[in-house]
């Protein structure tokens, strides 16, 4: 018997093309999901489309933006989850978002203020002894303020300062909680977007990392990400100055 069979996986923002894979994935181990969105009907149409097992999954509707609605969310889901994986996510261009404070607003609503609302709940739920795990899906646009995107880096920056501190809150009670700092993947947020192709993650690659998350605390997909993750760690303020 599968040790996962009795075991639940809430995942918000689970339309998102990464999203749709740990759906996938979760269910090929054995989890039941609940899978959260905004767009519920783009997500009932994919588990029929991908013919996945629609007894182990209930879609519900969740707006990260909707503050209000949290704790009646959460209240009212039909178990309460062993992971809860954070994977909405919303972007504009940072020439936009330096003249658009609306678009600007949504990214850090969306990134940001919307994941430590639910997540805050999710975590301080004494009751709930399911809770094994944490995963937040975060960017290398938030591990150095660079010209081109430094708006967006922003809110990804605060959500990783803010997992890691999470982390530290929740290891007594041994629960982990992991960031996911992930670089360009062919998705819909960056179509339209000038990539360098070689390194461009597909998003059943980075699903997998998310469904088989370990103890360490960042984890970056693929080696190419890693190295450039630890380079930016290390430049000197001055050449992070001359990136794009």
């Amino acid at each position: 018997m599968d040790q996962n069979t009795n075991k639940t996986v809430l995942i918000l923002g689970a339309n998102s093309d990464v999203a749709k894979q740990c759906i996938k994935q979760y269910l090929a181990k054995g989890f039941s999901i609940i899978a959260a969105s905004r767009n519920t009907n783009s997500l009932e149409n994919f588990i029929k489309e991908k013919h996945l097992d629609q007894s182990k999954i209930t879609v519900l509707y969740f707006d990260a933006a909707d503050f209000d609605s949290h704790q009646k969310f959460y209240n009212e889901l039909p178990i309460k989850p062993h992971i809860a994986v954070y994977a909405a996510g919303f972007l504009i261009d940072n020439e936009k978002a330096l003249r658009d404070f609306k678009g600007t607003q949504q990214m850090m609503i969306t990134n940001y203020m919307g994941a430590v609302s639910i997540l805050n709940i999710i975590a301080m739920d004494e009751s709930n002894k399911n809770l094994e795990r944490i995963i937040g899906l975060s960017s290398l646009s938030g591990v150095r303020g660079r010209k081109s995107n430094f708006v967006y880096g922003s809110t990804k920056a605060a959500f990783t300062t803010y997992l890691a501190g999470l982390r530290q809150e929740l290891a007594s009670k041994n629960i982990k909680v992991n960031a996911l700092v992930i670089g360009y993947i062919r998705t819909k947020i960056n179509e339209g977007l000038q990539l360098n192709e070689s390194l461009i993650m597909e998003p059943d690659y980075v699903a997998k990392h998310i469904v088989n998350a370990g103890n360490s605390f960042t984890i970056v997909p693929n080696f190419k990400w890693k190295i450039i993750y630890l380079i930016l760690k290390m430049l000197p303020e001055i050449l992070v100055a001359e990136l794009p």
